[in-house]
């Protein structure tokens, strides 16, 4: 067997195989053998039809069944030969076959690039504050009281007013045609909210229990409706009832009610102390995301384009979950409208990834095992397992890997933090949040 190897790009190569010809004849002589013991031919009795009737009927099952033979064979063999290691699944081109002669085939894969360096010391990165408010707590504290609210009727009547939950029937219609289940009934809508219809919303103020109106209401362009979107529609709405939250009493009795607290001063504590883990870990991830563009501005790199479009499906699916998780619809659409931003964020997660693995390379960083321990028990608080299951889930090798992974580049982005310029202050989004941002707007219309 001859190799030869030829790089098509900085991610690409290519192995031209040769195949002798005693390597050839000793295939066929297989696969003519096993077809002799399992053919049933007209006229011969099994595993006795002769070689010249099987090469009539079947030469072109054997050469096809010889050719993968030889290179599921010698392909392995030769990327052994010459180090080389694929990430993806390599594609043949078979030559002529000729059960006489050579045989010979070319084998294109991608693989990781060379890097030689990577230039990673003094990056001008931005930290967001860490230190919760109490500003920000009574805003938590207010968004309790809200969740706890009762929903009560104002005594005496009156009209709806911004905060007010109104309940509504009513029928849709668009271009004088009604639209068929475009119509609810006993629909609580949350005056000002902002998560109806804008014409719909500034109907409902001063509006009371069994007032009757329509209003045109434009869709937006992005309606998960397609009937809908960007079209003008006109409601026919029935008010049913008018009320308003009732916040309980900032007090001991609240933080009674809400938890295992006995007392406004530990709620409030407690509200502080998970404030500040969310604001580092969000800080935290604000550093990680300016490494990635930090990585990528200063080291040009080619990356595997598999390797780009399995982070891009990841990525996708990512986006689809936390939509879902926020109790909203993306359609086929705004997923297009943003393929290209999150293709583009996935190559600069792949080209960082492969960089971050040349660093650990060059400054031979290691995962221990007091590493994996912390690792285990920081998922274990995330997810509320006990620290035993979450070993058990991750014993399987390929959880193992990525749990290794994940580990691994924490410990390379310490590196990289602990020789950057760090200041203080609100950094921009990044490219991930934006685009994760417009895959998961949708406008609602109650």
């Amino acid at each position: 067997m001859q190799v030869q190897v030829a790089r098509i790009s900085p991610v690409v190569m290519e192995l031209a195989i040769e195949v002798s010809a005693d390597a050839v004849r000793v295939e066929v002589e297989k696969a003519y053998s096993t077809l002799q013991r399992k053919a049933r031919v007209r006229g011969f009795r099994p595993g006795k039809a002769p070689r010249q009737v099987l090469s009539h009927l079947y030469g072109p099952q054997v050469a096809s069944d010889v050719v993968n033979a030889i290179v599921n064979d010698t392909l392995p063999k030769a990327l052994t030969e010459k180090n080389v290691q694929p990430i993806n699944q390599p594609t043949v081109e078979a030559g002529k076959f000729d059960q006489a002669t050579t045989f010979s085939y070319k084998a294109r894969f991608e693989v990781q690039p060379e890097i030689a360096d990577v230039t990673y010391e003094g990056l001008d990165l931005v930290r967001p504050p860490e230190t919760a408010t109490e500003a920000a707590v009574d805003e938590q504290l207010e968004l309790l009281r809200r969740q706890h609210a009762s929903l009560k009727a104002p005594e005496p009547a009156r009209p709806a007013r911004k905060a007010d939950v109104v309940t509504i029937d009513f029928t849709l219609s668009v271009a004088g045609k009604d639209v068929k289940e475009g119509g609810g009934e006993g629909l609580p809508l949350e005056v000002g909210s902002g998560q109806i219809l804008p014409e719909l919303d500034a109907a409902l103020i001063g509006k009371s229990a069994d007032d009757k109106f329509e209003v045109d209401a434009k869709f937006p362009d992005g309606h998960p409706n397609k009937d809908l979107a960007a079209k003008v529609g006109t409601l026919r709405v029935v008010v049913k009832d008018v009320k308003e939250r009732i916040l309980p009493a900032l007090d001991d009795e609240l933080a009674k009610d809400i938890g295992s607290f006995q007392t406004l001063v530990e709620l409030r504590a407690d509200i502080h102390t998970k404030l500040e883990k969310m604001l580092k870990d969000r800080a935290e991830s604000a550093l990680a995301e300016q490494i990635v563009e930090k990585l990528n501005e200063k080291n040009p790199l080619d990356v595997p384009p598999s390797l780009v479009e399995q982070q891009c499906r990841m990525m996708e699916m990512e986006l689809l979950q936390n939509a879902r998780r926020a109790g909203q619809r993306v359609s086929a659409e705004d997923f297009q409208k943003v393929h290209g931003q999150v293709h583009a964020d996935a190559e600069k997660k792949v080209r960082a990834g492969l960089l971050m693995g040349a660093i650990a390379k060059k400054l031979e960083v290691k995962v221990t095992d007091e590493d994996i321990q912390k690792g285990l028990e920081e998922l274990a608080a995330e997810t509320g397992k006990n620290v035993a299951k979450v070993r058990a889930e991750y014993n399987e090798p390929q959880r193992r890997q990525i749990l290794l992974g994940m580990i691994l580049e924490d410990k390379v982005l310490d590196v990289i933090e602990s020789k950057a310029n760090i200041t203080t202050g609100e950094p921009l989004p990044a490219a991930s949040e934006t685009a994760t941002a417009a895959a998961t707007s949708e406008s609602k219309t109650g």
